[in-house]
């Protein structure tokens, strides 16, 4: 399988404060790689990192053969090939789901407006929300606003999609209804980075899981081996702190 992200000793400080340090990562396409680790340990920083949202303070990061570099005027490309998705949806609270979805594609991409509407009810209606394309965000629970925000990263046409904890701010009722989209596109080879702190999720969906603390990767593995067969013991104590499926 070729190559399609690449992380180079990548670091990052914040105040002199080191988040990310001198760490590595390379991801082949179709691959879903899952990081996991303590609170403040970098997690999010990578994904924004990844895709331009923060600058890198040494090494880079390559999409295929090109840099991603946040001072570059072909910043907006490598976004359209990198989406994230965000714990908070960010989505316009005066537009429909429709138009919150199709803003994007017609005007960064100048893609047809009834082309776009098409694929848009499309995915809308693979999520189980066709129902509400003319509805706005505050009518909406929050699994429902955070599958509208996937729908609209995948509308982009991604090469790569991050995912940073979109379960992190929903009642435990929705987070299934969020995490069974994710599955499907995982199912149909989609390259993706998540974030999480739902381990049963993390071992139903990866291919390789890293765990990641002070900026560093201390272990890495399938989710057979990560979760039955920890190799360190900061790894070991930090599963007991979870209850997850076995």
């Amino acid at each position: 399988m070729e190559e399609i992200l690449k992380v180079n000793g990548l670091s990052k400080k914040f105040d002199d404060l080191p988040v990310l340090d001198n760490l590595s990562l390379s991801v082949k396409k179709g691959e879903v790689v899952v990081i996991v680790g303590p609170s403040g340990c970098g997690k999010s920083t990578f994904l924004r990192c990844l895709n331009g949202l923060e600058d890198i303070d040494e090494g880079e990061v390559l999409l295929g053969e090109e840099k991603v570099n946040p001072n570059k005027k072909n910043l907006s490309r490598t976004r359209e090939r990198i989406g994230m998705v965000f714990q908070s949806y960010d989505l316009f609270p005066h537009r429909t789901i429709l138009q919150n979805i199709t803003l994007a594609p017609i005007k960064v991409k100048k893609r047809k407006k009834a082309e776009v509407e098409e694929e848009a009810i499309k995915l809308l209606d693979r999520v189980g929300l066709l129902s509400k394309k003319d509805s706005y965000p505050r009518q909406l629970s929050g699994g429902q606003k955070q599958r509208v925000a996937i729908v609209r990263a995948l509308i982009m046409h991604p090469e790569v999609l991050l995912l940073d904890e979109i379960t992190a701010a929903l009642d435990p009722e929705m987070v299934r209804e969020v995490l069974d989209v994710v599955l499907s596109l995982a199912k149909e080879g989609r390259t993706m980075l998540i974030v999480t702190h739902e381990m049963a999720f993390a071992k139903a969906v990866a291919d390789r899981v890293i765990f990641l603390e002070n900026g560093k990767i201390v272990e890495e593995g399938s989710p057979e081996e990560f979760f039955d067969n920890p190799q360190t013991d900061r790894l070991k104590r930090f599963l007991k702190t979870f209850s997850y499926e076995k």
